[in-house]
């Protein structure tokens, strides 16, 4: 059973994979409150589908790119529990996890771009076939009206997908996209996660880092006048 854990934007959700399966998720209603909710919600999820924690084989985590303390957050988290329980832990790309989801919503669809906000205009992106084999590797992207013309002049359906896609619909109105608000959720990890954990992919927990694609943006405080 893996343990999956969702902690790179505002939603915080945890759930469990069993064969390959999701049997169950659980979210925390209350967003951007990752620190103080992420274990209890674990806890609650471990409890209410009556299991042990050793029972765990392995913790997948969204490793990024996303939000900086979110991933963080997250990322401690499955650490600690691995290191508790002696486990491997599996990191899964976030926005192939956005991509795969909305995969199974068309599976018709030819490309898949999945979007996280990044703020203003700016996305966290990439793009994938059908074979959900990444055509254009991930990057912050700000959005024109340039953006992804080459890809939609295609004829092909392309269907954008994450919390960052409604924002850029306007902007990118074409009649060969689509574009859905889906959230960075637990639900969107067991398929990769599974089969991470298959191939014995495992993440190295003494050098893994979230992946964040960008530096964080910090701004030096001004001085305090007395």
């Amino acid at each position: 059973m893996i343990l999956l854990i969702e902690t790179a934007t505002n939603v915080c959700s945890v759930g469990l994979v069993k064969n390959g399966q999701l049997i169950a998720q659980k979210r925390a209603e209350k967003q951007m409150s990752h620190a103080s909710l992420l274990t209890i919600t674990i806890q609650a999820l471990i409890a209410d589908n009556q299991i042990e924690m050793s029972s765990l084989e392995a913790v997948a985590i969204s490793i990024g790119p996303g939000s900086y303390t979110g991933l963080r957050i997250g990322l401690s988290t499955a650490k600690g529990i691995c290191y508790a329980l002696n486990i491997p832990l599996i990191a899964v790309d976030t926005l192939k996890s956005l991509a795969w989801k909305t995969q199974q919503l068309y599976p018709k669809a030819t490309y898949f771009v999945p979007m996280i906000d990044a703020r203003r205009m700016e996305v966290y992106t990439s793009i994938y076939d059908f074979g959900l084999n990444e055509v254009i590797e991930r990057q912050a992207k700000i959005i024109d009206e340039s953006s992804f013309q080459e890809l939609l002049a295609k004829e092909k359906t392309v269907v954008f997908a994450g919390n960052g896609a409604m924002k850029c619909a306007e902007t990118l109105e074409n009649s060969n996209a689509k574009f859905i608000e889906l959230d960075c959720s637990a639900e969107n990890l067991p398929a990769l996660a599974n089969d991470a954990f298959l191939r014995k992919d495992f993440a190295d927990m003494a050098y893994i880092e979230p992946f964040y694609l960008k530096s964080p943006n910090i701004t030096t405080p001004k001085k305090i006048k007395w």
